[in-house]
């Protein structure tokens, strides 16, 4: 007699579990996908460093008091974010309310992503609903979840003591992180979609091509996120040229070429501007062979992103970064790794 496929669904008389793990990783990724925007929001509104602490349990819960309320705009008062700029520019206790609650909501969402993966993860495992070979790769991505609460407070403590904003490189560092997670998600239930149309099917993997498409686009990303940690956004708002000239005036390069690319803001605003363009040109030949490959939706869903991202993206310089275009930007890129996810994964299966 042919044995079946060994997996953990084959010997599971219960075939819609992969269908369940689908829809509840797709599910976590649109919390991620949330959390992307709100921090967005987060950084936009200047409320990163409003809560200066770190309590994963207590945290959880706002001041419910106006003494609790007091206690924590004294923290805040401490820092130099509000030493230097908020307090000579007379916060109040309202607007001190206002960004702490943005804070507060992105934090909380974090704790309820880290719900939402975990527990379901561990049902599923006792029920041993997970298919053969997944675990180790869920497990990466609880790791990886539990990896971005320690970078987010890492980034947090950058801005409490010697500057008044956090660490560009640590901003850049939550960001993509979360990024990785959003494409880590999508791409495992993509695999588990192929499972349930086939029980042998293998994992898509990263080709040499795609590789190189995501490697392009993690460069775009990473001075996206520069561009934002260091307000670069602000530093033009023409487009396309960077206040009429080509290469911006007042690119500092006294520390070096290579500090400059890294560090400065029109540096870094003028190769986000420019690297688009190669961002753009990969996706389009990602896109076609995606095409080719006969899965249209994928193809539609890159032009689409990077289309609409590339208006986005004009705009919020051209209107001096407004906050409803620059979160949109930041949202937009989210959905783009998604949708490249999405058509590597295309391409991967096709020659796994």
């Amino acid at each position: 007699m042919n044995k079946a496929p060994h997996s953990d669904t084959a010997a599971n008389p219960c075939p819609s579990r992969p269908q369940a793990l689908i829809t509840w990783l797709m599910s976590v990724a649109v919390l991620v996908f949330a959390i992307v925007v709100v921090g967005g929001i987060t950084r936009l509104t200047e409320s990163g460093l409003s809560i200066t602490e770190w309590k994963p349990i207590t945290g959880t819960l706002p001041p419910l008091n106006e003494a609790s309320w007091l206690s924590e705009f004294e923290k805040y008062k401490q820092i130099p974010e509000y030493t230097e700029i908020n307090g000579p520019a007379g916060m109040t206790l309202a607007e001190f309310k206002f960004i702490y609650f943005w804070e507060w909501v992105h934090r909380l969402l974090g704790r309820v992503i880290g719900l939402a993966f975990a527990l379901p993860l561990a049902w599923f495992w006792i029920k041993q609903a997970i298919p053969s070979g997944y675990k180790p790769r869920l497990l990466a991505l609880l790791a990886l979840g539990g990896l971005q609460g320690t970078i987010g407070w890492w980034m947090v403590s950058s801005g409490l003591s010697a500057r008044t904003d956090v660490s560009h490189y640590r901003l850049a560092v939550h960001l993509l992180t979360a990024l990785t997670i959003l494409g880590g998600l999508v791409w495992t239930a993509l695999d588990l979609k192929e499972l349930t149309k086939n029980p042998s099917a293998k994992p898509a993997r990263i080709t040499g091509f795609t590789g190189s498409i995501l490697a392009i686009l993690f460069i775009q990303l990473l001075f996206g996120a520069w561009v934002a940690g260091l307000n670069a956004g602000y530093v033009a708002n023409t487009w396309p040229l960077m206040n009429d000239r080509f290469y911006p005036d007042g690119v500092d390069t006294a520390n070096g070429a290579f500090y400059a690319l890294v560090n400065d803001p029109y540096l870094t605003h003028f190769v986000h501007r420019w690297w688009a363009w190669v961002a753009v040109i990969a996706l389009i030949l990602m896109a076609r062979r995606v095409k080719k490959a006969g899965v249209r939706g994928a193809s539609a869903a890159i032009h689409s992103a990077f289309g609409i991202q590339m208006l986005l993206g004009i705009a919020t310089v051209m209107t001096g970064v407004n906050i409803v275009l620059a979160v949109s930007h930041q949202a937009v890129g989210a959905l783009l790794v998604a949708a490249t996810v999405w058509g590597a994964h295309v391409l991967g299966r096709d020659t796994a």
